[in-house]
This record gives structure tokens, C-alpha cells and sequence, in this order.
């Protein structure tokens, strides 16, 4: 999944995170990958006060996310422009990524739906 909802849409903001959680109980792989204003959700204070309509606050989804060990990529660039570092990444066991990782994710899926 990719997202680059932030916390200024807390509904968009949760859907990767609501939607890959489901997915991941139901016994699929994920994997997300997040850009601009998304990567702003790996701060547990955002993360925390963003509450999507009809749904818990986003920290809550985000560790359950996390506790499946789905694994998370905020895009390295779009990070460092927004000051989020890795031990706001480590909290949820995510990872830094980069243009190259993204492909290989989309080639990834792929694969998957052609299987």
C-alpha cells in the first residue's frame, strides 16, 4: 500500500493503516510504503491525535499494524524534509525508503497478483 495522507485528512490519513490491518488478519501480506505528508503519522504525537472519523485514533491502529510486523517505508527524502527521524521509524518498526524500494514493492504485488 502506498499513502501520502497526513494528518491535515485523519480519515484518508487511517485507511492504509485500517485497510492493511484487515488484510494482515486475514492472512495477507502487506506492506506500506509512505511519502509527503504521510510520514509525518511516524510521530507518536501525530499518530496519536489524528482520529479518523468512526475509528479509534490512528496511534492505536498503527501499533496493532505494527505488532503484526507489517513492514512500513517512509520514503528517506520526504522524511528528512520533514524532520522525522529513525527513532520515531523504530517505534513501529519501520524503515527508510527510497525510490528503489518503492519499485521493487510495486514489482512485488505484482507478482503476487499474477501467482
Amino acid at each position: 500500500m502506498k499513502s501520502a495522507w497526513g494528518s491535515d485528512d485523519p480519515t484518508k490519513a487511517a485507511f492504509p493503516f485500517l485497510h492493511g490491518l484487515a488484510l494482515s488478519e486475514a492472512g495477507h501480506s502487506v506492506q506500506m510504503f509512505l511519502l509527503g505528508e504521510a510520514v509525518s503519522l511516524m510521530r507518536s504525537s501525530v499518530a496519536a491525535a489524528v482520529v479518523p472519523v468512526g475509528w479509534p485514533p490512528l496511534g492505536e491502529t498503527m501499533k496493532k499494524v505494527a505488532d503484526r510486523r507489517v513492514q512500513i517505508y517512509a520514503c528517506g527524502a520526504c522524511s528528512r524534509a520533514r524532520s522525522v527521524m529513525q527513532t520515531d521509524l523504530d517505534q513501529w518498526g519501520a524503515k527508510f525508503g527510497n525510490p528503489a524500494i518503492f519499485v521493487s514493492l510495486v514489482e512485488w504485488a505484482d507478482r503476487v497478483i499474477t501467482e
